[in-house]
């Protein structure tokens, strides 16, 4: 039994108008809302609960996809109010809701990974996290991951590094623990989380030669449905 978190409360400020009446994740693509693709995507690799956490017109989340039971999932919600807390922060506040071990990935991210690989290697562990990392070399978005012996290294938005050529896929996994790390109801990003984890050697790098999709650009949201309904995307 796998836990996945959806982060999806957030604005999608960048597909424009789309979201100023539906929240992302809910953006029609061949008939289903993106996070119908996503859930469809987590079930098949063995992932049996779900917690979303909303924000931004949640409550057209909840009422479509309910208690996910429809979807052969449970799913439950965590919802931020008006006061978004970042991604982190959103994390925080869903604590009480989590495993000891638990995916995290984005309302706007496909992603084919082998989910059940790589929570296998991060529980054979003893690390408080695990980022998935593709080599892309600045050819999807400018890459922002620098990994050695096993570790990330270096993990920045902003700066560019020697020997970056890894991009943080979009898959992260992490023991609850790490959450303590955190403060309750402050603004923090996943960012922040990560190169504290990183500072204290507790940030694995698992490799994937996947590449990553995505729907929160104007671009990506055109690539990927293109690949739906070329029949590329199969769950």
């Amino acid at each position: 039994m796998m836990q996945a978190v959806i982060l999806a409360g957030g604005l999608g400020t960048r597909l424009g108008p789309i979201t100023n009446e539906i929240p992302k994740v809910m953006i029609p693509i061949d008939g289903k809302p993106f996070l119908g693709h996503q859930l469809s995507l987590l079930k098949h690799h063995g992932v049996t609960d779900v917690v979303l956490c909303i924000g931004h017109l949640g409550d057209k989340i909840k009422t479509h996809f309910g208690d996910g039971k429809k979807f052969g999932l449970t799913i439950r919600y965590s919802e931020e109010g008006n006061k978004l807390l970042g991604t982190a922060g959103a994390l925080k506040k869903a604590q009480d809701l989590l495993d000891d071990f638990f995916f995290v990935t984005y309302g706007d991210a496909y992603l084919i990974v082998d989910y059940a690989a790589v929570m296998k290697h991060f529980r054979s562990s003893d690390k408080l996290g695990l980022m998935v990392v593709f080599k892309n070399s600045d050819q999807f978005d400018r890459s922002n991951v620098v990994v050695g012996g096993g570790l990330v290294k270096v993990y920045s938005k902003r700066k560019k590094f020697p020997g970056m050529v890894y991009i943080d896929f979009g898959l992260s996994a992490f023991r609850k623990e790490a959450l303590e790390l955190v403060p309750e109801n402050k603004v923090v990003d996943l960012e922040k989380l990560n190169q504290e984890l990183i500072k204290r050697k507790e940030l694995l790098a698992y490799e994937t030669d996947q590449r990553f999709y995505e729907i929160g650009s104007p671009s990506g949201l055109r690539e990927f449905e293109r690949l739906v309904t070329t029949g590329q995307v199969k769950f």
